[in-house]
């Protein structure tokens, strides 16, 4: 069976992001009665959980700037983030009419809030506010947490008929440890040789993760990476830099596309962070939610969505991403009222200022158009980096 090109792959992502119909997820549902799909905002929520009930789980991002948001305008004030709007746009339009159940992560208090309003609209579709520990105490946040997926676990019997089991679930830690994995191996080849794997390309194959089941996104991930690594692409003098702030509500892919044509090479992000959330294999023998617990609270990603007790610590991951992969600079990109990351970020850009590491920082709405303004401020900032490390 040849095996298929760069090129080949990214349309069939491109073709799944542009999809806001959901048809891969609606196909995969109908293919055999009794399947369900459970959706969830994004950030991270322990999907091993649903893919053990024999469900599909759904990464909803919003509308993006394909959807005209009309009725969501109507539920939420003009002062908060685009996501929550297109999210209930999404809902009220009939987009996400196949969808048994919504997840929403602690991201924000306009999250929290979103799970209300959708109990309150789709009032026989299963809906769960999914809280996290803000202590790591393995005794206190660690019980938390654990008492949550036990909570999750049940409501999903109940949902789907059947039970659980803990083979079940130890399984499917296993198969998304290899997606993790192979998503680790993805990012590490692109530090390596970004011209191989343009950012945009990466965004839309591991975003497919998205709407697939993992066994199928695991086999795509390795289609590319062999791709990737078999065709030359030509080397541009272009800065190496690190994006974040984009953890939750995403930027259009014309802003990622914008970055690089403006002289940057992105070599490490926050995008799609729920497929990166945790940071190293989760084990698959003993208790599984205590085991999906333990990696939570000691070997997660940080973010702003999420709790860090340790000042001294704050923003030091960052150092540490630049340093790993030889980036240049860091850039900001929040989206407009983002509390979490605009909040965040004074406290980053210290922490860079301190080890010397240059940054830009400015936001965007996931229907952002004008990108030229963008555009030239990301490409100022490439120039300004290689006039700094000539002097």
């Amino acid at each position: 069976m040849k095996t298929p090109s760069t090129a080949e792959i990214v349309a069939r992502c491109q073709s799944l992001y542009e999809d806001l119909n959901f048809t891969a997820a609606r196909e995969w549902k109908d293919a055999e009665p009794g399947r369900k799909v459970i959706g969830y905002m994004p950030v991270y929520v322990p999907r091993e959980i649903i893919h053990a009930a024999g469900m599909l789980p759904l990464g909803i991002l919003g509308g993006g700037d394909q959807l005209e948001v009309i009725h969501g305008d109507a539920y939420y004030q003009s002062y908060i983030c685009r996501i929550p709007r297109s999210t209930i746009e999404l809902g009220i339009s009939g987009k996400l009419d196949f969808v048994d159940g919504m997840l929403f992560p602690s991201i924000c208090d306009v999250i929290r809030n979103l799970s209300g309003m959708w109990k309150m609209l789709f009032p026989d579709v299963y809906a769960k506010y999914f809280d996290v520990p803000q202590t790591y105490e393995d005794e206190v946040g660690g019980a938390f947490y654990t008492n949550e997926m036990t909570e999750f676990r049940h409501d999903l019997e109940e949902l789907s008929g059947r039970k659980i089991t803990d083979a079940a679930l130890n399984n499917s830690i296993d198969l998304y440890n290899r997606n993790r994995q192979i998503v680790r191996r993805l990012y590490a080849f692109r530090a390596e040789k970004p011209w191989q794997a343009p950012a945009s390309e990466v965004y839309l194959v591991i975003r497919a993760g998205l709407v697939l089941p993992v066994e199928e996104h695991s086999e795509l991930l390795t289609q590319y990476i062999a791709a990737a690594e078999s065709e030359e692409r030509p080397i541009r003098d272009n800065s190496r830099v690190i994006l974040t702030g984009l953890f939750c509500e995403q930027p259009p892919l014309n802003l990622i596309k914008s970055l690089e044509l403006s002289g940057c090479y992105v070599v490490d992000d926050d995008l799609m962070l729920v497929t990166r959330w945790l940071l190293d294999d989760v084990p698959i023998e003993g208790d599984p939610l205590h085991n999906l617990s333990q990696a939570f609270l000691h070997q997660s990603e940080c973010t702003a969505a999420k709790y860090q007790p340790d000042l001294d610590e704050k923003g030091q991951f960052l150092v540490r991403a630049v340093r790993r992969t030889g980036a240049e600079g860091v850039i900001f990109a929040s989206p407009s009222f983002c509390d979490p990351a605009l909040l965040d970020r004074p406290m980053l850009q210290h922490v860079l200022d301190d080890a010397g590491i240059p940054y830009i920082a400015f936001k965007y709405a996931e229907n952002s158009g004008q990108m030229q303004p963008l555009r030239e401020q990301a490409g100022t900032f490439a120039d300004s980096i290689k006039l700094w490390s000539a002097a």
